[in-house]
């Protein structure tokens, strides 16, 4: 990597971002940790950016890293940085719906009103199963599924908007993650197919009814490649819609250290528009949080119901 970076030494600037932002996407964390320390990189105006090559520092944040690893026998466990924020996403999530259920009972027990905190999350699970998962799945099998894609929209939202806090790491900016929530979907599109329809007339039904016959492997392969493409698609989505916000925000923000290393104080011009946007951008980036959580969420549920209920 240290090769490849050396290599584009003296690309233009902007080929250069674009080349970093394909960086933050793809490299492990050896390589984050490489590319946060790279510096002395030329400017495009033939010196040197202040601090070394700052897109490039500010760029390798968004990559997940070691922060700790243990040995068990011949196998090496990483901890990464990441997974402090998966974590404290789930222990929100008990934090707050306690408290959500107990102010249901309590407002339920005493006749009272509930409160505002009370009132906002129990709407969001009201919504997530009567504008979602019954109107799709159907009262018998939404009923079922309900607890799963409630725990996935909050999981996905928290991640999100845990990502947004400063010092905060974006769990769904990684395709590990991202990749993790969609091979649970696809198991439960295959298997609860496989459970519902039984083993042979799920796979059987894979092809419409009235087919030619001699279009029916090939028909077959597109089926199964369509349900394979179905969570690539949740996996890539939402990894690219969080990484680019971030992305975006610290190119701004990066502008001004870039500036400064070319123009000195004439830099603080810039600062002004570029902090500006930045803040614009966090701001679209809490609406986003909680979009990605509902398509996410949405599609999971409608491919999950296409494969229980294929007549539909």
């Amino acid at each position: 990597m240290s090769l490849a970076i050396e290599n584009h030494r003296d690309s233009g600037a902007f080929p250069r971002l674009l080349r970093l932002a394909a960086v933050a996407a793809a490299l492990p964390a050896s390589a984050a940790r490489l590319a946060a320390q790279e510096g002395g990189v030329p400017a495009a105006g033939g010196g040197h950016a202040a601090g070394g090559d700052v897109f490039t520092r500010l760029y390798g944040h968004v990559i997940p890293h070691e922060i700790a690893s243990f040995d068990l026998g011949a196998v090496r466990l990483g901890f990464y940085n990441i997974q402090i924020f998966q974590v404290l996403a789930v222990a929100l999530m008990f934090v707050i719906f306690f408290g959500v259920r107990r102010g249901l009972e309590a407002s339920l027990a005493g006749g009272g009103r509930m409160g505002p905190f009370t009132r906002i999350f129990s709407g969001f699970v009201l919504f997530i199963r009567d504008e979602m998962v019954v109107p799709i799945m159907g009262d018998r099998e939404g009923s079922r599924f309900l607890p799963y894609f409630l725990f996935v929209f909050f999981f996905i939202a928290f991640q999100n908007l845990l990502g947004l806090i400063p010092h905060g790491a974006t769990a769904t900016a990684s395709l590990f993650v991202t990749g993790g929530l969609a091979a649970t979907t696809l198991a439960l599109m295959v298997g609860g197919g496989m459970v519902v329809q039984g083993p042979g007339a799920f796979w059987k039904n894979l092809v419409p009814h009235g087919v030619p016959w001699w279009l029916v492997p090939l028909m077959f392969l597109v089926e199964v490649i369509g349900i394979i493409a179905k969570p690539f698609a949740l996996t890539v989505r939402l990894f690219a819609n969080m990484l680019a916000g971030h992305l975006v925000v610290l190119s701004f923000m990066g502008l001004i250290f870039y500036f400064a290393g070319q123009i000195g104080n004439l830099a603080y011009a810039v600062a002004v528009p570029s902090v500006g946007m930045a803040v614009f951008i966090m701001i679209i980036e809490g609406f986003v949080a909680l979009l990605q959580a509902y398509i996410f969420t949405y599609l999971s549920i409608l491919f999950v119901g296409m494969c229980l209920h294929p007549e539909h």
